[in-house]
């Protein structure tokens, strides 16, 4: 599915979440969605499994927490991508881009599956745009939080179980999304573009 979805659609990234089990058939299930995220120019991140990147042919990593960052970052830099999300203050945040992040991820679920609320998403989105060089990202879970996000000045847009979920099917819904993300209103389209996550 996710080949034909990826032809001729305008994202910027595929977040791939991989089943734990042991690392061979990890790098393995990952080394086969490499070529159909990457031959558009789309950046492949791995979630976590740091150990794994370079074999597996992403182009770098998303991490939770400071610690988890500070960890990886001696294997992911400068070569490859490092982001960060759990940035559950402004201090960590601040840490994380100071470290070194090439992104900094807001409003995911936590370990219990619980988030902060929109408009809190929204003003930290705010907050960092306006002072702070590296791109933010909102993680959406509706198309209203993606068009929020995009307009509080989120550079990109994580997209997950709104695409895959959707019954129209996730091209239909990834379009949505690039819709809510992308329109300004004028009517011309901006420079927000979505991510969309993958579990293999």
């Amino acid at each position: 599915m996710l080949p034909d979805l990826l032809d001729g659609t305008d994202i910027a990234a595929v977040l791939v979440r991989l089943a734990q089990t042991d690392e061979r058939t990890m790098t393995e299930r990952a080394k086969k969605l490499a070529p159909s995220i990457q031959r558009a120019n789309f950046a492949f991140l791995l979630e976590g499994h740091v150990n794994i990147v370079a074999r597996a042919g992403a182009d770098g990593a998303h991490l939770t927490g400071i610690e988890a960052m500070n960890e990886a970052l001696p294997t992911l830099k400068p070569e490859r991508i490092a982001g960060v999300g759990g940035l559950t203050t402004r201090h960590d945040a601040m840490a994380a881009g100071e470290a070194g992040a090439d992104y900094v991820l807001f409003g995911e679920l936590d370990s219990d599956g619980k988030r902060p609320s929109a408009e809190a998403i929204t003003e930290r989105l705010q907050w960092w745009a306006e002072l702070f060089e590296p791109p933010c990202v909102g993680f959406a879970t509706t198309l209203d939080e993606a068009g929020a996000f995009a307009a509080a000045g989120a550079d990109f847009v994580l997209v997950s179980d709104l695409i895959w979920n959707d019954q129209r099917g996730p091209r239909a819904a990834l379009m949505d999304a690039r819709h809510a993300i992308g329109q300004n209103p004028d009517g011309t389209f901006g420079k927000v573009q979505a991510g969309i996550a993958q579990i293999a």
